[in-house]
């Protein structure tokens, strides 16, 4: 990859005004990879001005996680890979070593500036820095301080390191993902990274919520085990009702017939049935009215009971017939069902375009001037979101903010470069 200019211009980001619910709001954010900037780009969307702190000269991770990576005008790769992209636009990119303590007193003036500071160092990272919670709670009784770890801050298992393929093994969702008597199945995105910093997302506003009613800025310790445990949801609560273990069941539900892939003539589409009066339906337009009245599948924990037989059955009748067929007949009669859809499928859908799922922003290291960023699917009458930055270059807003927030003027700043400090 080609070595980038860290120092460049905000460019046409700022045109786009922040009317946002979260304006105002202003986050520290010093963690990297996938969970921690997922909440932050959400808070990021609904207005809040996001602070990343970046290593000089490396930065998050995740900016070398490719390819693919943008490209330039020449058509070589840039720094910035397609998956730092995903989770980091409207932030402000500032690169700080915190290893010098220049560094560390910038965190804890900007820490000063902010509402909410957000890590996901190992457990015990920031203390010998003294950026930990113990060691700022004091000084900045009103920031709300939100760590991002494997296993939590407590446990026998806290001071472990974990990646999502990891809490997805270990958190029991593979377990109930793949074909019953095929190999333990990740999901195919980092769903155990993504969930929790969604989790994350949602009790910082809790926390800013206690804080604005009267209360002071606290503590939030998530762990990507715990936010995985958290959303086995109805199979997790099947285990605790019932203590039986929960099992792969491919693409079937543990609770819900018909509710899967079948096979068509020439592809499959996905039957997603959830009471007796759909599968009535479902079964007059397959040309089987009998179904319905059969002792075996009248509800359905009867259909539960006897799933084996009846998928049988509905696979031998959806054979019969394409896709369209499924698909146009099915929707006609409001029987949920729906394609098999391909990433390239999902956003040629007119559905997904009309809702503004895909975007695009202005970028000054691509060579079309642009990148392409999935949208947010928050959709708010009075305060939309805004796309106000697109991911941010390594260091791109350094001068910009120890200027604005610090008061930091030219020669300062360059005698902080020269210590490699910024």
């Amino acid at each position: 990859m080609k070595t980038q200019n860290s120092k460049l211009s905000s460019g046409s980001s700022k045109k786009t005004q922040n009317t946002g619910p979260l304006k105002g709001l202003r986050i520290l954010d010093m963690s990297r990879i996938l969970a921690g900037p997922t909440c932050t780009q959400i808070l990021g969307d609904l207005g809040a001005d996001v602070i990343k702190i970046e290593r000089p000269g490396a930065g998050d991770d995740t900016r070398k996680w490719g390819p693919p990576f943008v490209k330039d005008a020449d058509g070589n790769d840039t720094s910035e890979s397609a998956y730092y992209l995903c989770v980091n636009r409207n932030k402000r990119s500032l690169t700080v070593n915190i290893t010098k303590p220049e560094g560390q007193e910038i965190i804890r003036k900007l820490a000063g500036k902010c509402d909410v500071l957000i890590e996901n160092y190992k457990v015990g990272g920031l203390k010998k820095y003294g950026l930990d919670y113990a060691g700022m709670k004091d000084e900045f009784p009103d920031l709300v301080y939100c760590s991002i770890s494997g296993f939590g801050q407590s446990g026998p298992k806290s001071h472990r390191a974990a990646y999502d393929f990891m809490i997805q093994a270990m958190g029991g969702i593979m377990s109930v993902t793949g074909e019953p008597d095929g190999s333990p199945m990740k999901v195919g995105v980092g769903i155990a990274d993504v969930m929790c910093g969604m989790y994350a997302a949602v009790s910082i506003l809790a926390a800013i919520r206690h804080r604005d009613q009267g209360g002071h800025g606290q503590y939030i310790d998530l762990a990507l085990l715990d936010s995985q445990a958290a959303w086995l949801i109805n199979s997790g609560s099947n285990y605790l009702t019932s203590r039986e273990d929960q099992h792969r069941l491919g693409n079937a539900h543990p609770n819900i017939v018909p509710y899967q892939a079948f096979q068509t003539s020439d592809s499959f589409f996905v039957l997603a049935i959830g009471n007796d009066a759909q599968f009535r339906k479902f079964c007059k337009f397959a040309e089987a009215p009998e179904l319905p009245d059969d002792f075996r599948f009248k509800t359905n924990a009867d259909r539960v009971k006897n799933r084996d037989v009846l998928v049988t059955m509905i696979n031998d009748l959806t054979q019969g017939f394409s896709t369209r067929h499924w698909l146009e007949g099915l929707a006609k009669r409001q029987v949920p069902c729906g394609p098999v859809n391909t990433i390239k499928e999902v956003f040629d859908d007119p559905q997904i375009q009309h809702r503004g799922m895909e975007i695009s922003m202005p970028h000054p290291l691509s060579g079309n001037g642009n990148v392409t960023l999935i949208g947010s699917p928050l959709k708010m009458s009075a305060t939309p979101v805004t796309y106000r930055h697109a991911p941010p270059t390594l260091g791109q807003h350094t001068d910009e903010i120890l200027e604005e927030l610090l008061g930091m003027d030219e020669d300062e700043r360059r005698e902080l470069e020269m210590k490699k400090v910024v």
